[in-house]
């Protein structure tokens, strides 16, 4: 038994609520249970209007496992609880009371909870270490319009998540939207490995160093490279040497500071991926699109966005993967599957975010976008794939993806809507 159950059976009634009484036989009319503070400190749950023999309360209500529990968590002597008129619990076994020596009203809830509810609860959490997740052998029961329509709640959820780090740049950058796309962009572009190393590259130099740089693609490759410590070493080609002349040139320029950017890392990376490509193809992206924000945000259709993005990287790196080697010629282009990536995760949020920011309401876009793209293929993708759960857009392996990180994983279920459906199958409650 959890509290967090107390809380679910508290919040949504799932109680016999005819003739309730209190553990020392006081008749309780629950009028409203009150607001769950979910965030804050204090009850559990504020303003709850409660009738308790015939007397009618409002303030709030505290829940635990054991009425003992007011004491262990020091309840007593903490003034915020001055004002708990009704204490929930699953054991009554203590008495308590307030600083002026008043009993707390006293609900012990296994009094009211039907068997039935026990056993599902207990169910959807027995342990089981060779499933995927805790409701793997009851999913099947859940109808497609309850997932279909928790999908849509999960994406907009994880779209929320991603809005945080977008909001987090704008207030660095003074509402700067370029500044806080080109951090972005560089942040997605070094993928999981070379993330944080590429956004602290982005971030060591200012924005406007990049529209100045952004005529000659040269400047813009050596602007990078140099920053990223890939022009430290000896190197006897043409176009390395030029890089270091033209990087000495800017860094003097622009007082360049590179002491904040991360070490890159090429272990285990596949050579296309590596962070030495990456770099070109974003100078690229840059020296094509001289106002990619303002392009991006008016760009309504996933083909357009395609076309944005139809870049590749100058002749020196058709036939490298590194400085140092090089190998047979092939063009590097960014391929369909990470420009889809970098819809994902920077373009869709950030044309999101700016959306609310101007007061419009962006669902109806951002749906359409996200579910023109194919849908991702992970382990979780494949895991809820292998439980017929229907993913035919990212829009539903986003979606799965934050159902698995934020519920699944952390054994949240009675905050999920696949969770409370399943609890919800038997409202035979006495």
């Amino acid at each position: 038994m959890k509290e967090d159950f107390l809380h679910y059976l508290w919040k949504h009634k799932r109680f016999e609520f005819s003739n309730l009484k209190t553990t020392s036989k006081q008749e309780i009319v629950v009028q409203n249970v009150g607001i769950h503070n979910i965030e804050n400190s204090g009850p559990d749950f504020f303003n709850a209007h409660i009738i308790i023999q015939g007397q009618k309360w409002a303030g709030n209500v505290e829940i635990h496992i054991k009425s003992s529990d007011w004491y262990a968590h020091n309840h007593e002597n903490d003034r915020s609880y001055d004002n708990v008129i009704l204490h929930v619990v699953w054991d009554d076994n203590i008495e308590i009371f307030r600083k002026d020596n008043t009993s707390i009203p006293t609900l012990q809830l296994k009094d009211y909870v039907s068997k039935k509810l026990l056993v599902g609860y207990h169910k959807l959490f027995e342990n089981n270490n060779n499933q995927l997740i805790a409701c793997e052998k009851q999913l099947p029961k859940v109808s497609s319009f309850i997932t279909a329509n928790w999908q849509d709640r999960l994406y907009l959820e994880r779209l929320e998540q991603k809005s945080l780090l977008i909001l987090e740049l704008l207030e660095d950058s003074t509402n700067n939207w370029e500044t806080v796309l080109f951090k972005l962009l560089a942040k997605n572009f070094g993928l999981k490995v070379n993330g944080e190393a590429f956004l602290s590259l982005a971030n060591s130099m200012e924005f406007s160093i990049i529209r100045k740089c952004s005529a000659h693609l040269h400047q813009l490759e050596a602007l990078f490279f140099g920053q990223a410590g890939f022009l430290d070493v000896s190197n006897n080609s043409e176009y390395f040497r030029k890089l270091q002349i033209e990087y000495d040139f800017l860094k003097n320029k622009f007082k360049l500071d590179s002491a904040g950017v991360m070490p890159f890392e090429f272990f285990r990376l596949r050579p296309p991926n590596f962070p030495t490509i990456r770099l070109a193809q974003f100078a690229s992206l840059y020296y094509k699109n001289k106002k990619l924000f303002s392009d991006i945000i008016q760009t309504d259709n996933v083909e357009g966005i395609y076309e944005l993005f139809k870049i590749g990287t100058s002749d020196f790196w058709e036939n490298h993967y590194t400085f140092e080697k090089e190998s047979s010629t092939r063009k590097k282009s960014l391929t369909k599957s990470f420009i889809d990536l970098i819809l994902i995760n920077t373009i869709i949020p950030i044309k999101f975010v700016y959306a609310r920011s101007q007061g419009v309401n962006p669902g109806e876009e951002i749906f359409e976008l996200i579910s023109q793209l194919p849908h991702e293929k992970n382990s979780i993708v494949d895991s809820f794939t292998s439980l017929n759960v229907n993913i035919e857009s990212a829009m539903h392996s986003q979606a799965m993806i934050q159902l698995k990180n934020v519920y699944c994983d952390q054994k949240a279920c009675l905050k999920c809507a696949i969770g409370n459906y399943l609890l919800n199958q038997d409202r035979s409650l006495g």
